[in-house]
């Protein structure tokens, strides 16, 4: 029984797929006019264990994420210059170069985060039509109005406009959430924005006799249910999506369909510098990139989001980072040490019970992790027990514990220096085994003994 943090309802919930066995995924992908910062990678990080969670459970699943290479501004108030034309400016480059570089970019970083990839990525510019016939039929059904810089969705026709968010609307006063202008109401959306008579721009498209481009929230819209259907199981992101975004999909979404659009709303809390929310548009991000040219495995930063629940802030600094990655350097070399001992003992049925609860409430992966380190320590357990025990729960914690490779070549004298010292040690010759231990480290070796024998390593 999988339980799942519904932020729609605001408590967990049991989860069953709408129909057979098959959960219907939608992600919101990256606005690729820029590098993803780690805050960003902490979302999908989330996702991906929702994904693998889901899958250890036997079920099925359609994954579906966008790329928005066109339309998100550079503020959620539907003002400013769009995204991708200023970084094309910037870097003198074109949108459709910016927009193919940072897309690349950001299918590597994940990639190296060992994230499992969607069934099927959307470009927003891919589908342009699709949204124009979209709201053609906002037009229709009267939920629009247009004003001089665009079509906008008219959020007082919404009956539960921002039950997402739970906001009281109607208290909202004008110019508290963005900048009204012409608009009839504060939070009322563009759904299409006229090109500006000053800027030549490169990405726009003729609609209704202009040209123009498609809104940011649209595009998540008409790409989840054209291949995700008009209602499907989950919707994910950033919780910073909640308030705008996703309460506005909602909206232009179910004023079409009239009908609950999406089973689970499931969000993700923010990684913060400090007290300070990470976030490009204040110039603190930190690269996947960043973290490898201070000598961080990738996946030193996936072990890192393991240790905190989805739903909590995510304190970062490089302190905590390099604790995270002792710790994995010491998982890993634990599970290289059992890898090829053949000693059997003990059940770990009990393990594989607790882990599935603990997954499967609302993705405590935490719980997990210490599980694992509870197994490894375990002396009722044989080596092959820890070790399937290990890649049996990697399959939700995605480390890639199974593919673990040795750095360097231990050379065979230090191996024999080794063998020797272990032996020394089982007959309780300690001061042989302490004069081997010095002997291998003048040699510019380290031996670390852990509970399932020893480790060496470069000094």
């Amino acid at each position: 029984m999988i339980k799942l943090y519904n932020t729609l309802t605001r408590k967990k919930e049991i989860f069953k797929p709408l129909k057979d066995n098959l959960v219907r995924l939608y992600t919101c992908g990256p606005t690729v006019y820029q590098y993803a910062h780690i805050g960003n990678l902490r979302t999908y990080i989330f996702e991906d264990l929702l994904k693998r969670t889901l899958l250890y459970n036997k079920l099925k699943i359609k994954h579906v994420m966008n790329i928005t290479d066109v339309g998100h501004l550079t503020s959620d108030a539907d003002t400013g210059r769009d995204k991708l034309e200023e970084s094309a400016k910037k870097q003198q480059k074109s949108a459709y170069e910016i927009a193919k570089f940072y897309t690349n970019a950001f299918k590597k970083d994940i990639k190296k985060l060992n994230i499992l990839y969607p069934n099927i990525w959307c470009k927003a510019t891919n589908h342009i039509k699709d949204m124009q016939n979209w709201i053609k039929k906002l037009m229709n059904l009267g939920y629009t109005y247009e004003i001089e810089d665009g079509i906008y969705f008219d959020t007082s026709k919404f009956r539960n406009y921002g039950a997402l968010d739970k906001k009281n609307i109607q208290g909202l006063q004008a110019g508290k959430r963005v900048d009204v202008k012409d608009k009839k109401h504060p939070t009322d959306f563009a759904l299409w924005k006229f090109s500006p008579k000053d800027e030549k721009r490169q990405m726009e498209w003729a609609f209704l006799g202009k040209k123009g481009f498609p809104g940011w929230h649209i595009e998540c819209s008409v790409m989840a249910t054209k291949y995700l259907g008009k209602q499907f199981d989950i919707h994910c992101g950033g919780r910073d999506h909640i308030q705008i975004h996703h309460t506005n999909e909602i909206a232009q979404t179910e004023a079409i369909t009239k009908k609950r659009w999406v089973n689970f709303w499931i969000h993700g809390e923010f990684l913060v510098l400090e007290k300070e929310k990470m976030a490009k548009s204040l110039g603190n991000f930190i690269t996947l990139d960043t973290l490898e040219k201070n000598k961080f495995n990738p996946l030193d930063y996936r072990y890192l989001c393991l240790n905190t629940h989805y739903r909590k802030r995510l304190v970062f600094s490089l302190e905590n980072l390099k604790s995270a990655k002792n710790s994995f350097e010491r998982l890993k070399n634990i599970i290289m040490g059992l890898r090829n001992k053949k000693d059997s003992k003990g059940s770990v049925i009990s393990y594989k019970i607790k882990f599935l609860e603990a997954i499967n409430n609302d993705l405590n992966i935490s719980v997990t992790l210490a599980l694992l380190w509870n197994a490894l320590r375990d002396k009722n357990l044989g080596s092959k027990e820890k070790y399937n025990l290990a890649l049996e729960f990697d399959k939700v914690l995605g480390l890639n514990l199974k593919n673990i490779k040795l750095e360097e070549k231990i050379p065979n004298e230090i191996i024999k220096l080794a063998n020797d010292r272990e032996k020394a040690r089982k007959s309780k010759n300690y001061n042989k085994a302490d004069k081997l231990r010095q002997e291998i480290k003048a040699k510019g070796y380290l031996i670390e003994d852990t509970i399932s024998g020893y480790i060496i390593k470069k000094a």
